[in-house]
């Protein structure tokens, strides 16, 4: 018996609360640099090109603890990463320029969005490898990242360097 496509997302979209709700673990480092940038009150955002009913599954389970100034979905702007979009909305809800915003990313299209808004980029690559480019810092880890390589990076973008 063949699933309607309404079927089917309703059963996707059942797994996917369902993994989330079973404690989908964070990255490598995650948690102890959020507590770093929380403890030296450096403000953070999540950006995220998943629908906003996914990110909301998201920061309620493993991140329900992580103290986001606000989360940004792919609902909250006209167009998604890879366009600039999502990172200039970010800036603006901070009153910042996006230059001074570090974005962490693991994907390609994530990656350019930042780039393509101005942000310094720190690349940890996840499931898709990310090209380097001028203004890119790449980590093997977020356990490698403090708030030192987050000054780096925006010190690379400056400089054209990565």
């Amino acid at each position: 018996m063949a699933l309607s496509a309404t079927s089917l997302a309703a059963a996707l979209t059942e797994s996917f609360h369902a993994r989330v709700e079973a404690g989908a673990p964070l990255r490598p480092g995650v948690a102890r640099l959020l507590a770093e940038l929380e403890r030296m009150q450096v403000p953070f955002a999540l950006v995220s090109a998943s629908p906003r009913i996914v990110v909301d599954t998201v920061v309620a389970g493993a991140l329900a603890d992580v103290p986001f100034s606000f989360t940004l979905s792919a609902d909250d702007t006209v167009r998604t990463k890879p366009h600039p979009d999502p990172y200039q909305a970010a800036a603006a809800r901070f009153g910042a320029l996006t230059r001074s915003c570090v974005a962490v990313e693991d994907s390609p299209d994530g990656s350019a969005s930042a780039q393509a808004a101005g942000c310094p980029v720190l690349v940890v690559p996840s499931l898709l490898p990310v090209p380097a480019s001028p203004g890119r810092v790449f980590a093997d880890s977020l356990e490698d990242v403090d708030l030192d390589v987050l000054r780096r990076c925006v010190s690379a973008r400056e400089t054209g360097s990565g």
